[in-house]
């Protein structure tokens, strides 16, 4: 069995941020959406005031996502969701949608990613509504990450 040493691995930052509230999101726009608390948030590297991941140390990180649809006036819209880096890149393979019929606080889009990433860097969680707009429902809507090397 190989031993790692402490001071070889440093303390790997992890959090998990939801909503409280539902976030109101248009017809045809990106929005980030508002993830104003966290159930952990080890080394304090997810700020619920701007709702952002801020990458303490340079690594390989996981990320993923929930977003949870709530109905406004119409359950003919068409949920996307997406992380993004540094306020403006699309992160490859984290977008999805949920193109069939939407159930409000039923139909839920899980997003999933692995990306590298150096100190510094921030990921946010988007979320778009085509044909009608909606939510992103209270309590179930989240983000969440972990240095994974």
């Amino acid at each position: 069995m190989i031993t790692i040493p402490h001071f070889a691995q440093p303390q790997l930052p992890r959090f998990k941020a939801y909503t409280n509230y539902d976030n109101y999101v248009g017809v045809g726009s990106w929005t980030k959406i508002g993830l104003n608390n966290t159930d952990y948030n080890d080394q304090g590297a997810f700020d619920a005031g701007t709702n952002l991941f801020t990458t303490p140390v340079d690594g390989t990180y996981l990320f993923g996502a929930t977003l949870l649809y709530k109905v406004n006036s119409s359950t003919s819209a068409r949920m996307r969701g997406r992380l993004v880096l540094n306020g403006g890149t699309e992160i490859r393979g984290s977008y999805g949608e949920i193109s069939g019929a939407h159930v409000s606080e039923a139909t839920a889009l899980w997003l999933q990613t692995m990306v590298p990433l150096v100190a510094g860097d921030t990921i946010e969680l988007h979320g778009y509504f085509r044909a009608q707009d909606g939510y992103f429902a209270a309590d179930h809507t989240s983000l969440w990450g972990c240095k994974i090397g």
